[in-house]
C-alpha cells in the first residue's frame, strides 16, 4: 500500500524530512548521541568520513573504522526526538522512498546509544559505564503504538506496586535491550542494570529548584527496586524510546551510559568530557 505524502515526508532531493538523509548515506551500524558536538567526537576516531549533514539538532556523519562502515547521528534530547529519528532511520532502509511502499525484504539496523547519565544506585559510582539491560520509560511514546509483543509486563507490574505509582502520570513501560549487543559490550569495565528514561530533566528526575515534586521519594523508591537481581541503576532521557521502537521495527539496540552525576550524594564528575571520551573509545573497540 502506498504511503501518503503527508505521512512520510520526502524532501525534493529525495532525503527524509527531518534527518535530510538518503538511503545511500546510512550504514547498517548506527551510533546515536544526544549532543550534536559529540558526533565529531566519535568520528574523529574514524579512518575516513564520507558524508556529513545537519538539520536542526539532527547531525549525521558516516564513515569507515577498521573496514566497517558506521553512521553517527545526534538525536537531541528526549523520546519525542527519538520517535522522529527511529522512524526516519527505519524508512531509509525498509521503505522504497520513490514508490512509497514498504519493501518485501526488511533490513535490521544495529543501533548503539552512547550517552551521559546520572546514577541513583550506590553501586554505580561517578565516571563508571552502565549497559542498559532493560529500560523503563516514564514518557508516553510507546502507548501510541501497538506494543504488547515487546513490553516486559511483569517488570512493569512489579514496579507499579513497588513505587505506588501515581496513575495520573503515564503508565511506565519496560523494554529489554538486544542480548547479543549487551554481551558484546559487557566486561569487567562495565556495570549492568535497568535504565530509567525520564520525560524531563528537572522535576521528572527528582530535581528540586523552586518547584515541589508530586513524589519527593521517587528516586529512593526506584533505587530500592529489584527484579530478579536487576536494579534500576541510572536515569537519562532516550533509551526506552530507542529500545521500544527498535524492537517493534526489528532492529537491535543497546544503550551505553557514561555516569557523570551521582544523584545519591549530589556529586558531579570533575571531568565529564574525559569520561565520555573513554566510553567512546571503549565502544569503538567493540563495534
Amino acid at each position: 500500500m502506498k504511503i501518503a505524502a503527508s505521512e512520510l515526508i520526502v524532501n525534493p532531493d529525495g532525503s527524509v524530512y527531518h534527518l535530510c538523509l538518503k538511503p545511500e548515506h546510512l550504514a547498517k551500524t548506527v551510533i546515536t548521541v544526544g549532543d550534536t558536538d559529540r558526533v565529531s567526537e566519535i568520528t574523529k576516531h574514524f579512518d575516513s568520513v564520507e558524508f556529513t549533514v545537519q538539520n536542526r539538532e539532527f547531525k549525521t556523519q558516516t564513515g569507515m573504522l577498521n573496514g566497517k562502515r558506521i553512521t553517527v547521528i545526534s538525536t537531541g534530547i528526549g523520546t519525542d526526538n527519538i520517535d522522529i529519528v527511529m522512524n526516519e532511520l527505519d524508512a531509509l532502509v525498509n521503505i522504497d522512498l520513490e514508490k512509497r511502499e514498504v519493501k518485501k525484504e526488511l533490513t535490521s539496523l544495529e543501533i548503539i546509544r552512547i550517552g551521559t547519565s546520572g546514577s541513583i544506585n550506590k553501586n554505580i559510582p561517578l565516571d563508571s559505564f552502565v549497559i542498559s539491560k532493560m529500560a523503563i520509560g516514564f514518557d508516553s511514546l510507546l502507548h501510541f503504538y501497538n506494543y504488547d509483543h515487546v513490553q516486559e509486563f511483569q517488570v512493569t507490574e512489579k514496579f507499579l506496586k513497588h513505587t505506588q505509582w501515581w496513575l495520573k502520570k503515564s503508565i511506565p513501560y519496560v523494554i529489554a535491550a538486544d542480548d547479543s549487543l549487551v554481551n558484546r559490550f559487557l566486561s569487567d569495565k562495565t556495570k549492568m542494570g535497568i535504565t530509567a528514561t525520564n520525560v524531563g530533566f528537572y522535576g521528572p528526575q527528582g530535581r528540586i529548584l523552586r518547584l515541589g515534586l508530586q513524589d519527593p521519594d521517587i528516586n529512593k523508591k526506584m533505587a530500592s527496586f529489584d527484579y530478579d537481581g536487576l536494579q534500576i541503576t541510572n536515569m537519562e532521557m532516550e533509551t526506552a524510546g530507542i529500545y521500544c521502537l527498535s524492537k517493534m521495527m526489528g532492529h537491535r539496540a543497546v544503550s551505553l551510559n557514561a555516569i557523570v552525576a551521582d544523584r545519591i550524594n549530589g556529586g558531579f564528575s570533575e571531568n565529564p568530557k574525559d569520561t565520555v571520551e573513554r566510553l567512546i573509545t571503549y565502544a569503538l573497540e567493540r563495534i
